[in-house]
């Protein structure tokens, strides 16, 4: 017996060659000259006439050859097609994950559309953002945020102060320098909130979708080792178009 993916190895090389096969049918039919034959002999006149030689031109196409060639090459499109897609309705496997079956007999066609959107997914949940390394997390129940512990920090206040260098004289005022100290005047307390998410939190969903992509993969194959009846459908279509 036949199996499935047999079928969809030899399909695309099936297709290839049609395409080329259909296009030379199309270009040849398109030349009048080749499809076009001549018989034609001369006879002069009387008997002292010049005497011609004949000529011939065989026809080198002929339409219905083409259609034959034609039908041919597309009857096994046609046939391998079938094949496949009536196969596909019947080609079912389960997804299972560490021996739990995720979905059941799932066909071919809806195991190539999860893959590729676990393939989506998978570029999503890589690119969640994480909460900061640094800090301290904790889940806040009122909010449901994340949050930190609070940060208690002075607030200081830049004051000027004066440095006398030389004490006024008889002659000389003070001199004096000025700078500024930094003076406490209050404190600020700080707790930081962050929708990301913990980065183990983030590696169990990509090793989740990972697992599933891997389960998806390993159905598709399952389903595509089902065996197949070959179909006939390329005869009863031209059967029908050329006969």
């Amino acid at each position: 017996m036949t199996k499935l993916n047999q079928i969809i190895a030899v399909e695309k090389g099936v297709k290839s060659k049609s395409l080329q096969d259909i296009t030379a049918a199309h270009h040849k039919v398109q030349k009048p000259a080749l499809l076009a034959g001549i018989s034609r002999t001369y006879q002069p006149k009387d008997e002292e006439g010049e005497q011609l030689p004949p000529e011939s031109a065989r026809v080198q196409i002929k339409a219905e050859e083409a259609l034959r060639e034609m039908s041919a090459s597309l009857t096994r499109l046609f046939d391998v097609t079938a094949t496949k897609d009536w196969a596909n309705c019947s080609a079912r496997a389960d997804v299972t994950v560490d021996g739990r079956t995720v979905v059941a007999e799932v066909p071919v066609s809806y195991l190539l559309f999860l893959e590729k959107q676990l393939t989506d997914l998978h570029t999503f949940v890589k690119k969640l953002p994480v909460l900061d390394a640094s800090e301290s997390w904790s889940l806040d129940p009122s909010t449901d945020w994340w949050k930190t512990e609070p940060v208690r920090t002075i607030r200081t206040k830049k004051v000027p102060r004066n440095h006398v260098k030389a004490e006024a004289t008889e002659k000389h005022p003070a001199q004096v320098d000025v700078y500024y100290e930094d003076v406490p005047i209050g404190y600020w307390t700080t707790v930081k909130f962050s929708g990301a998410l913990p980065a183990r939190r983030v590696n169990e969903l990509l090793e989740r979708v990972e697992k599933l992509q891997h389960a998806v993969k390993f159905a598709r194959e399952e389903a595509n080792g089902a065996e197949v009846t070959d179909r006939r459908v390329g005869d009863a279509v031209f059967g029908y178009l050329f006969g």
